[in-house]
């Protein structure tokens, strides 16, 4: 399928041309007055063409009859009657079934007797890896070829350099391999106007492309995107092709800065380079091109600086776009520049995904002509300029994701034109009104939200209020739109996507919204205080989306039309059993989410008719009964969470056959049995089992099976056995919690093979941990729900087992370790003295173990430690008191061992005390008196200077005494005039 920049090319390329061509072909059939009949070689050549090809859509059944100027694609010349047009393009190559329309075969030879065709277009065909003829080359009359898109195979024929008449020749991804090329065939085409080589690997000519593409003195158009091209010479002795007006380079990797000689090419209209790797700053020298209409510098990462002052003296710009750079630099002198020009005609300024600071200048108003302005995904501050309402022409005005703030200006509401608004992500603040929509009869698409936390944007809009516009996107997030539904959505009876999220609505949804006559792809009311039930009138299109979350919506779990695919309805107060013909009414499901509601009842069976879910979330609600064993008809299911239920019975079989499965939790039920292999969940990132009455061993395939498991819960079961050394393995695991078990037998020395927590964890390496549940973790001594910051948790926890031996040294290397629990267990020998590597530990607990020696002193190295239990073991010798053990002050902490001492328990190590001294007769001893001698000493030396320092200077220095007294009077004055006046306004107010 050809983008549709390729369809303007070609629209360009036939005005290019076309003068001369249609003078002397004609399309389809031959005139009525013609006398000239088609040439019976000629006709016997298409038909052996026709008989080499495949035409599964029978475009050629039309080639019959003695006339072949009358077949379709054939042109003939009015005079001759010879053919000098063969257009046979896909014109079905839009549509979904291009491909099955396509010509394939091959190209018979026979088109050598067409002696005189000048335009030849076998594009947006199939030709299947066919390589391209030779003998194309041989004609020699050839204006227009065009062979783009027609899965050609093959290098280009060196015979083309034979086409010396040729104007246009378009070769754009004209195969789906890759082929390396050169271009020596192509300096010999002189009259060459319009060249495509889109697609092409050029990577053969490296430098020598430039070089000989400037050999065409007669180049107007040149498009050169994802060649392959990595080497952009910044030099060019001569400028042969100064006639060049459209330049594409674009998807390239140039790795350089843009090169000089380009802005010699004074008659350049478009010039496109986006994602060639340029980098350095934008040169003043953009303003040699005056006759600039369209400028793409897109997604160069690495182009910096401000933008060039002489951008703005581009007065025939029509197109400026600059995305996704990162350009810095405050735009206000640009726009100035631009606004200033007289013939100012441009209409698309587009610098978004760039960099660019500062506000927006008031200047930008003065664009008149302007049509499309896009600035968003920058670091733009302040206002929307109040001269935004002097742009009566503009249709869409994007400036989301940016930084700006304050209140957005009236203005708006004058833009007649405008058809979408995008102003979200900023901080906006104050108010919006009726103004702000005043003239807007052409919109059709907002979106309005903060990214602020706290609510600053306030809809002040009446009650009675009438639209002026017909919506059909409408997104406002995180504004205050409520307490009250808006009425003004009554007559918005075109609207598609509806999204009221965070708005602080606490009302019911009124019965004249759900009779509307919507048919919604998208409706999202979530995180408000909206009550009521939830009836199932709403129509909806496929895909659709329904979020309720949020709110405290009551009744029957509610029910839309088959084309709904996600359904968020959780945290809410729907109660009763999920309805059994859920798979019935709503078949196409794909996400599920029904999760903190009073669902109660059992999991019904028609939920394994939802065969193309991909995530089901039925979490805390009341629901009971056995899981349901209909797994193998659900293949697809990523995500599946039924924790916080009562649920009992074991784990079907078919849950085993989840081989996509990335998230099992099913904790806080009443499951019971052994666990199954599970070495078909290779995709596993989070397995959460915990607080069931699961029993027997723990199963070594979680080791062996799962290499990207992060999260491992089964705590508070009644596992036994011992700890499956395969759990090594785990190399990206970084939380480990076997708490609350009967695990027995040492904990594995290879416990230090789990390098996922020994490297700094990033959101990046558990993007996708998440989808809405929050996870707890025991730590700090109590148990903390983690959410959006969970990749930040590290934990191992094995406490409240039966656990013996020596704790292994390996833990002392999972440097970033944050919790490490080992608590009651029976595990004997010293604490290591490695245990001091643990440098990002904030929890440790070994209490209720039988471990004695002392507590190592490289400990007072850990001094991120805010939470420590030693209690009920066999330590001794003296607590550590520098660092983070001088604020450990509890005495509970080292309760239960007997053989410590020290501060903060109350027993005191054995040559601690320190001998008084002796006191003198008179009751002080030496120091004492020392002492009290310095300090009458340092007295009387202070009042010296401290006295004479300030009087000595008065009695030597006259003009300082007289300052000094006059400064004293001034302040008794002031003084006495203070009481003076206190005393006159009480008599006054007595």
């Amino acid at each position: 399928m050809v983008p549709r920049s390729a369809s303007v090319q070609l629209f360009s390329l036939i005005i290019l041309s076309g003068f001369l061509f249609f003078e002397t072909t004609k399309l389809g059939s031959c005139s009525a007055d013609r006398n000239v009949g088609c040439k019976e070689t000629e006709r016997k050549a298409l038909l052996e063409l026709k008989a080499g090809l495949t035409d599964p859509s029978g475009r050629l059944s039309s080639w019959v009859g003695e006339d072949c100027c009358n077949w379709s694609g054939v042109g003939c010349n009015n005079v001759t009657g010879r053919v000098t047009m063969l257009n046979l393009r896909n014109e079905f190559s839009d549509g979904e079934d291009g491909t099955l329309l396509a010509f394939g075969g091959e190209i018979n030879p026979s088109l050598l007797v067409l002696k005189d065709l000048i335009h030849l277009d076998l594009s947006m065909n199939n030709f299947e890896g066919v390589r391209i003829p030779n003998f194309i080359g041989s004609l020699e009359k050839l204006e227009y070829l065009n062979l783009s898109s027609a899965s050609f195979g093959g290098v280009i024929p060196r015979s083309f350099g034979n086409l010396s008449r040729l104007l246009s020749l378009d070769l754009s991804y004209y195969l789906f391999e890759p082929i390396a090329n050169n271009l020596r065939w192509l300096p010999t085409l002189f009259s060459l106007k319009y060249l495509n080589l889109g697609g092409v690997d050029l990577s053969k000519a490296k430098s020598r492309w430039l070089p000989t593409v400037n050999m065409l003195p007669s180049l107007v158009e040149l498009h050169l995107p994802s060649c392959g091209l990595s080497i952009l010479p910044l030099t060019l002795p001569s400028m042969n092709f100064a006639s060049l007006s459209i330049l594409d380079l674009s998807n390239n990797n140039f790795n350089s800065t843009l090169p000089p000689w380009l802005f010699n090419l004074t008659n350049l209209v478009t010039l496109e380079m986006h994602s060639t790797n340029l980098h350095g700053a934008l040169p003043e020298t953009f303003g040699s091109l005056t006759s600039l209409r369209t400028l793409d510098l897109s997604e160069n990462s690495n182009i910096e600086g401000p933008l060039p002052r002489s951008l703005g003296m581009l007065c025939n710009l029509q197109t400026v776009n600059l995305p996704s750079n990162n350009i810095t630099g405050d735009i206000t002198d640009f726009v100035d520049r631009l606004s200033a020009c007289i013939n100012n005609s441009l209409e698309r300024l587009d610098l978004g995904y760039n960099n660019l600071t500062g506000r927006l200048p008031d200047s930008l108003g003065n664009l008149k002509t302007l049509r499309f302005l896009k600035l968003w995904f920058n670091s733009f501050e302040g206002s929307i300029p109040k001269s935004i309402g002097k742009l009566k022409s503009l249709e869409e005005f994007y400036i989301s994701n940016n930084q700006m703030s304050g209140s957005i200006p009236e203005g708006l509401g004058q833009l007649s034109s405008l058809t979408a608004l995008d102003i979200s992500e900023n901080t906006w603040e104050g108010s919006i009104t009726e103004a702000h929509f005043m003239k807007l009869g052409s919109l059709t698409d907002v979106s309005i939200y903060n990214n602020n936390p706290n609510i600053s944007l306030v809809f002040d809009i009446s009650s009675d209020w009438i639209p002026p516009f017909k919506l059909r996107y409408l997104n406002i997030r995180s504004c205050q739109l409520g307490p009250k539904f808006p009425t003004w959505l009554r007559n918005q009876t075109e609207l598609v996507t509806l999204v009221l999220n965070n708005a602080r609505i606490s009302d019911t949804i009124p019965k004249w919204f759900w009779q509307l006559d919507f048919q919604l792809d998208k409706l999202d009311v979530s995180y408000n205080q909206l009550s009521g039930r939830v009836p199932n009138s709403l129509r909806f299109i496929s895909p659709g989306t329904v979020d309720l979350s949020t709110n405290r919506f009551e009744g029957p779990l509610p029910l839309w039309s088959s084309n709904i695919t996600m359904l968020y309805i959780r945290d809410n107060l729907f109660s009763g059993p999920i309805p059994r013909d859920i798979s019935e009414v709503m078949p196409s499901l794909t996400d599920l989410d029904i999760s903190q509601n009073s669902l109660n009842g059992s999991i019904p069976l028609s939920m394994g008719n939802l065969s193309q879910l991909t995530t089901m979330v039925i979490s805390n609600n009341l629901l009971s009964g056995e899981i349901p064993n209909f797994w193998d008809s659900i293949p697809s299911l990523y995500i599946l969470d039924m924790s916080n239920n009562s649920l009992s019975g074991s784990i079907p079989p078919s849950l085993t056959s989840l081989t996509l499965l990335k998230h099992l939790i099913l904790s806080s039920n009443h499951l019971l049995g052994k666990l199954p292999s599970m070495k078909n969940f290779t995709d596993m990132t989070m397995l959460d089992l915990g607080e069931n009455n699961f029993s027997g061993a723990i199963p070594a395939s979680i080791g062996e099976s799962m290499p990207s498991l992060l999260i491992l819960c089964l705590r508070l079961n009644w596992f036994s056995g011992s700890i499956p050394s395969q759990l090594c393995g785990l190399s990206n695991l970084h939380i480990l919690d076997l708490s609350h078990n009967n695990i027995s037998g040492n904990v594995p020395r290879c416990i230090g093979n789990l390098t996922g927590l020994r490297s700094n964890l990033t959101n990046k390496d558990t993007k996708g941990l998440l989808y809405n549940e929050r996870f707890k973790v025991v730590t700090k001594g109590r148990v903390l729900e983690y959410s959006f910051i969970l990749y930040l948790v590290t934990s191992v926890d094995l406490s409240d087992n039966n656990l013996s031996g020596e704790i292994p040294v390996g833990l002392a290397s999972l440097t970033r370790l944050g919790t490490l629990n080992l608590s009651m267990n029976h595990l004997t020998g010293n604490i290591p003295a490695e245990i001091g590597n643990l440098e990002w530990i904030e929890t440790l607990d070994l209490s209720s173990n039988k471990l004695s020696g002392p507590i190592p002193q490289t400990m007072v190295s850990l001094t991120f430690l805010n939470h420590l239990n030693l209690s009920y073991n066999n330590l001794s010798g003296k607590i550590p008191t520098s660092n983070q053990f001088g604020t450990f002050i509890d005495p509970s902490i080292y309760e239960g061992n007997a053989g410590l001492c020290g501060h903060p328990l109350p027993t005191d190590c054995q040559g601690d005390k320190e001998i008084p001294p002796v006191p003198s007769a008179d009751g002080e001893d030496d120091d004492s008196k020392s002492d009290r001698l310095w300090f009458i000493i340092s007295v009387v030396i202070g009042f010296c200077f401290g006295f004479w320092g300030v009087f000595g200077t008065l009695a030597v220095k006259k003009s300082w005494r007289y300052a000094y007294f006059c400064f004293v009077d001034k302040v008794k004055y002031a003084v006495l005039d203070f009481f003076s006046a206190i005393a006159t306004y009480l008599q006054k107010r007595s």
